[in-house]
């Protein structure tokens, strides 16, 4: 197959210094200290942050790039997940919560045992946000995860909750198209008017007026753009915001985020 060429809606020029986004924008606050998929300088201590914070050994979302120790997004996606374990240090009540929701005792737990296990916390989303948050730490479409992913997934996801509500200044419980901007922009995606109007309307289910997104889908969204851009980004061997792909390739970079 021949390869295509893509380049990615908010990139500046090539030579710029800012390649991915998380450069100077006028009017949408202050320039990201982080770059790419990092948490804002002090954010953790002001939002989200709480007893259960991770141990260092954890990981967490922000440093993973999609897939996980065993081979993430190279791998078939259909893989088998390896076996793990929590991270030292982990809260002992996030264990007990894993436990309860392996149910054989197989150390790993499915895509409904996490749902489940993740409302016991308050963090109650569709299948298709489990789905994708399984993808997004596993690199695999098994639709399992072990002790380590899940640790992973639940800290990360209290950092997300706090980006959620920094950014929802009204506490609607929704974020409109300004604050989502903002939101991925401390995160450091810049994206193009065109891209966020896509977002927007793709990730607003509350059929209201005024366009908004709530908390599951915003977490989508993010999962959304977080994952594409790790993918382009992998193969954006230069920094200058073009890539090659075949059209396998391409496929297999969109398709798990379509059919999650």
């Amino acid at each position: 197959m021949g390869s295509s060429k893509l380049i990615m809606a908010g990139y500046p020029p090539p030579g710029s210094s800012y390649p991915y986004g998380g450069g100077q924008q006028s009017g949408y606050g202050q320039q990201p200290t982080a770059g790419y998929g990092q948490q804002p300088t002090g954010y953790g201590q002001q939002y989200g942050a709480s007893s259960t914070a991770p141990p260092p050994s954890s990981g967490g979302y922000n440093q993973y790039s999609g897939g996980n120790q065993h081979g993430g997004y190279g791998q078939s996606p259909f893989a088998a997940l390896s076996p793990s374990v929590f991270p030292p240090g982990t809260d002992p009540s996030l264990v007990a919560c894993f436990q309860t929701a392996d149910q054989d005792g197989s150390g790993l737990i499915d895509d409904m045992e996490l749902q489940s296990a993740l409302s016991n916390y308050h963090q109650r989303f569709s299948i298709r946000t489990v789905h994708l948050l399984m993808y997004m730490f596993t690199g695999t479409n098994v639709r399992k995860i072990g002790p380590k992913e899940f640790s992973s997934v639940f800290y990360s996801l209290q950092n997300w909750r706090g980006i959620f509500e920094r950014f929802d200044r009204d506490r609607s419980g929704k974020i409109d198209s300004q604050e989502l901007r903002e939101a991925l922009l401390s995160l450091g995606f810049s994206i193009s008017p065109m891209v966020l109007d896509l977002l927007v309307s793709k990730f607003d289910k509350s059929g209201g007026q005024h366009m908004a997104i709530e908390y599951d889908n915003f977490i989508e969204c993010c999962l959304t753009v977080k994952g594409l851009t790790d993918k382009f980004k992998e193969r954006d061997v230069t920094f200058s915001g073009t890539a090659h792909f075949n059209y396998e390739a391409f496929m297999l970079t969109v398709l798990p985020f379509l059919i999650a």
